[in-house]
């Protein structure tokens, strides 16, 4: 009886010691999908900023020289509302769809949400 024990015992800490080890290896895992996320979040970040400032200085040229020439056909104070408006309603429309898109990025580490799954029904099977 003493040996079909501890060979119990024995197969209950090799069980134990594989699910600490899948464990580690989960987190690992998760770590190097959160890194690289991150990489190409900072990557892409800083291509959005310069473009951004870019299209910033750009589009306060074009708008004003759309306020000049809205200023030779109505008074200067008409020309100036009437391209704030536009912008207004094109940074409107501009944010609503950023918003849009923000909401579609999955931040979490899908692999390893997955593969955690899987090792939970597979520790269960062991232990039954």
């Amino acid at each position: 009886m003493a040996t079909s024990e501890r060979s119990i015992s024995e197969v209950l800490q090799d069980i134990v010691g594989n699910i600490q080890d899948i464990i580690r290896s989960e987190v690992r895992l998760a770590k190097t999908e959160v890194r690289e996320e991150a990489a190409k979040a900072q990557s892409a970040g800083l291509l959005l900023g310069g473009g951004a400032l870019a299209g910033l200085f750009a589009s306060f040229f074009l708008l004003y020289a759309l306020m000049y020439g809205l200023n030779r056909i109505m008074p200067d104070w008409c020309a100036a509302l009437v391209v704030a408006v536009i912008t207004g309603i094109a940074a409107a429309v501009t944010l609503s769809a950023g918003k849009k898109r923000l909401k579609l990025i999955h931040p979490a580490p899908e692999r390893t949400i997955e593969n955690v799954k899987e090792n939970v029904e597979w520790a269960k099977r062991q232990i039954k």
